[in-house]
């Protein structure tokens, strides 16, 4: 029997993933009094490399999140690096994302004002890498020149050497007269999850969990964007641009869900097709926050599609599952931090993790 090409990938993922931090140092890190006893918990973790770099440059709380950025970058490279050749494409376009998030606070940043020094630290990427094995496709120093240009327009030109900057440039008009930078963003992240989808279509046949975990993806994307746009009452018209085509739930039936009268009605709609009333029920029933729909999604995700995913391992279901793990423990780490920062309590803190199922 052949051996597969995947059998280097998973040995040298798995022996990585003995450095995940365990349930009793998040914990630790919950009961910390602020982010700098956070940052002191992380030091002797696989977080104190990027931690001590970043201490040269930085001081709390920015220092831990360049720390945490630039960790998630190097497992990024190590996840993208470990892939057979067969199932980089489908890597490369999952990382888009960051290149994306990127872009999208730099955007963002040229329409508030914010100076160069205040947004770097939140780029997600690493003056250690080169273009291509960085967290997307577009390195860091290059990124800080994209940072540099003069307002949105200067960003938009700038990127149209790269596969975004057409996307963009359709739209500028239309910011140029409004200042809304929403039908960009729409159409960029729809570009992503294309690409995503026609990217997942042939490896060894065994993808198909793979492609229901980036539909599941879509869907809460779309159904978030509901929720925004009944928070801030837009019509059907405008919300029809945010919606992103690939996802399990139709747009006829993502408006059936937009046009409940009450939460309880809204819930009971998503649950026709995604089982999360319980983890609704948790906090978003009671609070109607975003945060807390999102993470009861995130919740349902790890839950339903994680350990399938582990457990397809000489795959590219084990590299997945070994970048979205290292993804959610970015994610709770900075909640965490975001609660010290606001002193939330313990237990709202504990309630915005996610955390993999046994």
């Amino acid at each position: 029997m052949a051996t597969s090409p995947y059998s280097s990938s998973f040995g040298r993922l798995n022996s990585l993933s003995i450095n995940f931090i365990p349930q009793n140092i998040l914990q630790n890190l919950v009961h910390a009094k602020d982010v700098a006893e956070m940052t002191r918990i992380l030091e002797p973790t696989w977080y104190g490399p990027e931690i001590e770099r970043a201490a040269a440059l930085y001081s709390l709380p920015e220092l831990l999140e360049v720390a945490l950025n630039r960790h998630i970058v190097e497992i990024n490279k190590i996840a993208l690096e470990s892939t057979p050749f067969s199932g980089r494409d489908a890597i490369r376009a999952y990382l888009l994302k960051w290149d994306i998030h990127n872009i999208e606070l730099i955007l963002s940043s040229k329409i508030i004002g914010r100076a160069i020094t205040e947004t770097e630290p939140f780029l997600v990427s690493s003056r250690n890498f080169p273009a291509g094995i960085s967290a997307g496709n577009i390195s860091h120093d290059e990124m800080k020149i994209i940072l540099s240009q003069a307002g949105v327009d200067g960003v938009v030109n700038h990127l149209v050497k790269y596969r975004y900057g057409p996307i963009l440039m359709q739209h500028l008009d239309t910011y140029q007269k409004t200042g809304n930078l929403g039908p960009m963003m729409a159409d960029l992240i729809e570009y992503y999850y294309t690409t995503l989808i026609e990217s997942s279509r042939f490896f060894q046949g065994d993808e198909g969990v793979i492609r229901d975990l980036f539909r599941v993806q879509i869907d809460k994307r779309n159904i978030l964007s509901l929720l925004k746009g009944k928070d801030s009452h837009l019509d059907r018209e405008l919300i029809n641009k945010h919606l992103i085509k690939g996802g399990n739930i139709s747009t006829d039936e993502l408006f059936d869900i937009f046009g409940s009268k009450s939460i309880e009605e809204f819930v009971g709609k998503v649950q026709k097709h995604h089982n999360l009333a319980d983890l609704l029920k948790e906090t978003y029933i009671k609070t109607h926050s975003l945060i807390d729909f999102e993470v009861a999604f995130d919740k349902f995700i790890s839950k339903s599609y994680l350990k399938r995913l582990k457990n397809i391992s000489l795959s590219l279901g084990s590299i997945f599952h070994f970048i979205i793990t290292a993804e959610y423990e970015w994610d709770n780490i900075k909640r965490i931090a975001y609660g010290k920062r606001y002193d939330l309590p313990l237990e709202r803190i504990t309630s915005m993790l996610v955390l993999e199922t046994e």
